[in-house]
C-alpha cells in the first residue's frame, strides 16, 4: 500500500552501553503498478529512545545473553511494542563486544526473538561507517563537496570514518576512549587499560593503578591524547611515518594507506554527547562523575578541534549514532539471465558494496588506471568492513554501464577474479549483482577463471545501494531469483 507506515527497531550492543530505538517509517512506492514493488522511505519518525544501559558481560569473553534480552524485551515493553508490531530493523553488536566469543550467536538470537531484522556483528571499521552515517557525516560531505570525518568515541575506542561526496573513503580506529582510565573523586587510579599503557609510557605519563593523580596530570593526558589523534588527520601523508613512530600502538588494526585532505569533522558516541551536554570539569570530583576520564577527554578534544584549521560540524546523533533506525525492505525479482548453483541458496543478510563502472561510451576506462583505482578502493573497503572469513563475505554490485562487448566483459572477469582471489582466498562463494543483462555471460567467465572454488553467483536486474543488505531466495519458475533488499535507514539531515 502506498504511503503505508511500518514500525522498526534498532538495537546497539556496544563495549560500554546497550541502547534501543523504535522508529516509524512511511514507505512510498516508487515503481509503477506494472513493475515489481520498490519502495523508498519518505518520512521517519522516532517513537522511542531507551535509556543507556551498561552492556552485561559474563567474565571478559562472553555477553550475558539472558540479561541483554531482558534489557531489550523490557525496553520494547516500555515502548508498547510487541514482536508482531516490528516489521524490520537492525541488531548491531559494536566495539570490542563484537569480538566476544558468543557475539554472532547473540545477534541472531535477538533477531529471532524481536522480529525480521538485519543483523551484523560489527568490527571497528563497520562501526565507524555506521556511526558516521548515523551522525550525518556522509550527508555533510555531500553538502560541502569535500571530505568530512566523523570520530565516534565511546569507552574504549575512537572509530573514525572519512566520507567524500557521500561515499566512504577510509576508516581508522584509535585506542582513545573515556573509560581507558578509571578513577574515583579523589584522583585515585582504579584502572588503566592495557591498550593505552604503551602510549602513556612513550609520552612520559607515569601513572599506575592505585596511585593518586592530580587534576593537572589527567588534563595533560587528555589534551596530549586528543592532539595525537587529531594530528593524524592534519599532518598530511608525508608526516604519517613520523606520526606512527611517536604514537606507537595508538591505532587499532590497520592504519590508512593515505589521509585525504579533510575540510570538516564531527564527534559522535558517548564523548560526543559529553561535548554537547556537559560543561568542562574544573576538578577531580567533576571529572570522575562517571568514575572515568570521559568528561575531561571530551573537553580537551573540543578545545583541540577548535584550535585546528578544520571546521567543526555538529553531529545529527551522538551517543545513538550507531543505533540503526530501521531496515526497510523491498522485494525484487532478479534474473533475466543468471549464473548460479541453486544448492548455494538461500543466503540471508549479505552486505552489499558497489563498484562504479565507466560511463556510457567510455569503455577505454575499464582497461586503464581509473578502473584499477575504483576496484582497489572497493575491495579495500570490503576488507575493512566485512568478515573475510564469512562465506560469502559480501555481494559486489556492478553499476554504471549501459552495454559491454565480449572483450570488455572478459577483461572485467579477469580483474574481478584476480582481486577477489587475492583478498578473499578462503571464500567458497563469490556473489556479483548486475543492473543489466550480463549476469550469465559474466558469471560463466568468472567461473572459468575461478575453477571449482569459489562458486560464482551472478544475478542481474537488481538495484541496490552501498550499505544495503540482501536476501537471495531459492529459485522460482526456473532460474528466477527473489531478492529482498534491506536498506538501513539513518536519520535525515537536520541542518
Amino acid at each position: 500500500m502506498d504511503g503505508s507506515w511500518i514500525t522498526s527497531a534498532g538495537i546497539d550492543i556496544g563495549t560500554s552501553t546497550t541502547k534501543l530505538i523504535v522508529s516509524r517509517l512511511k514507505l512510498v512506492r516508487v515503481s509503477s503498478a506494472l513493475s515489481l514493488p520498490r519502495y523508498e522511505i519518505a518520512e521517519r519518525e522516532l517513537l522511542y529512545a531507551s535509556p543507556i544501559h551498561g552492556t552485561p558481560l559474563v567474565g571478559e569473553n562472553a555477553i550475558d545473553a539472558d540479561r541483554v534480552w531482558a534489557i531489550v524485551s523490557g525496553e520494547l515493553d516500555q515502548a508498547g511494542i510487541g514482536k508482531g508490531d516490528l516489521k524490520s530493523g537492525a541488531v548491531i553488536i559494536t566495539g570490542e563486544t563484537a569480538t566476544k566469543t558468543n557475539a554472532k550467536a547473540i545477534v541472531h538470537r535477538l533477531a529471532e526473538r524481536a522480529g525480521d531484522f538485519v543483523v551484523a556483528a560489527a568490527g571497528a571499521d563497520l562501526e565507524a561507517y555506521l556511526a558516521g552515517k548515523g551522525a550525518g557525516a556522509d550527508r555533510r560531505s555531500n553538502r560541502i563537496r569535500g571530505a568530512a570525518v566523523n570520530i565516534d568515541i565511546g569507552g574504549g575506542t575512537a572509530n573514525a570514518a572519512i566520507f567524500k561526496r557521500g561515499k566512504t573513503i577510509g576508516t581508522v580506529t584509535f585506542h582513545v576512549g573515556g573509560k581507558l582510565i578509571r578513577l574515583d573523586g579523589t584522583g585515585k587510579i582504579l584502572y588503566i587499560a592495557p591498550s593505552i599503557r604503551p602510549w602513556l609510557r612513550m609520552n612520559g605519563f607515569l601513572i599506575e593503578t592505585g596511585t593518586v593523580a592530580t587534576f593537572t596530570q589527567l588534563k595533560d593526558i587528555c589534551y596530549a591524547l586528543s592532539r595525537s589523534m587529531l594530528s593524524y588527520f592534519l599532518g598530511g601523508n608525508d608526516a604519517l611515518a613520523d606520526w606512527n613512530l611517536s604514537n606507537h600502538g595508538l591505532i587499532v588494526g590497520k592504519p590508512l594507506d593515505r589521509v585525504p585532505e579533510i575540510e570538516e569533522w564531527m564527534v559522535s558516541g558517548g564523548i560526543g554527547r559529553l561535548i554537547r551536554d556537559r560543561a568542562a570539569p574544573d576538578n577531580l570530583a567533576e571529572t570522575a562523575i562517571h568514575q572515568d576520564i570521559g568528561p575531561l577527554l571530551a573537553y580537551a578534544l573540543m578545545e583541540c578541534m577548535a584550535a585546528s584549521s578544520l571546521r567543526i560540524a555538529e553531529a545529527d546523533e551522538t551517543v545513538r549514532a550507531t543505533v540503526i533506525g530501521a531496515g526497510m525492505q523491498s522485494t525484487e525479482i532478479g534474473g533475466a539471465t543468471v549464473h548460479l548453483d541453486p544448492k548455494l541458496l538461500p543466503i540471508r543478510n549479505l552486505p552489499v558494496l558497489k563498484l562504479e563502472m565507466f560511463s556510457e561510451g567510455d569503455e577505454r576506462w575499464l582497461t586503464g588506471s581509473g578502473f584499477d583505482a575504483e576496484l582497489e578502493a572497493t575491495m579495500s573497503l570490503a576488507l575493512r568492513l566485512h568478515d573475510s572469513e564469512a562465506d560469502p563475505p559480501f555481494a559486489l554490485a556492478i553499476t554504471g554501464f549501459r552495454a559491454m562487448d565480449y572483450s570488455s566483459l572478459q577483461n572485467l572477469a579477469d580483474r574481478l577474479q584476480s582481486r577477489f582471489a587475492r583478498d578473499f582466498p578462503n571464500s567458497g562463494v563469490m556473489v556479483v549483482l548486475c543492473e543489466r543483462d550480463i549476469a550469465q555471460a559474466l558469471g560463466q567467465a568468472l567461473q572459468r577463471r575461478c575453477g571449482q572454488r569459489p562458486k560464482v553467483i551472478c544475478i542481474d536486474q537488481v538495484r541496490v545501494e552501498h550499505g544495503d543488505y540482501i536476501d537471495l531466495g531459492e529459485p522460482v519458475s526456473g532460474m528466477t531469483i527473489p531478492v529482498v533488499v534491506k536498506t538501513l535507514a539513518f536519520p535525515s539531515e537536520t541542518g
